[in-house]
């Protein structure tokens, strides 16, 4: 099984709901996305999937979300905008996108800082 990890950054503001503390507040973050995706062939160039049109695959799901308030956002509208579902929502758009090349999405992690992420693996 081969694997491979692109990373996607953006920028956005959210307020976590029910959530007692000082992130209940607007804050924002610099957000650094990692895609991990397996796959058992390479292509006859030796790659399992393009660096570049993996990150183009979560530059088209995620873009929209940069310098955006994520609670104005659909589903974060109604699902709490956590880096949990967060990594999560990615990692069900890149399935999607990616299911057609025999490539499934093995984790998705996503970094609010420098020193704190949370990880969804599929």
């Amino acid at each position: 099984m081969f694997e491979v990890s692109v990373e996607y950054t953006f920028a956005a503001a959210h307020a976590l709901r029910n959530y007692k503390g000082k992130c209940e507040s607007v804050h924002g973050h610099n957000y650094r996305v990692q895609v991990t995706v397996a796959g058992e062939k390479l292509s006859e160039a030796g790659l399992l999937v393009d660096f570049s049109d993996l990150r183009k695959g979560i530059r088209d799901l995620a873009g929209h979300l940069d310098h955006q308030f994520l609670n104005d956002i659909s589903p974060f509208d109604r699902l709490n905008p956590s880096a949990e579902n967060l990594a999560k929502y990615i990692s069900d758009g890149m399935s999607g996108q990616l299911r057609n090349q025999g490539l499934e999405v093995r984790a998705v992690t996503v970094w609010e800082t420098d020193t704190s992420c949370a990880t969804y693996r599929s």
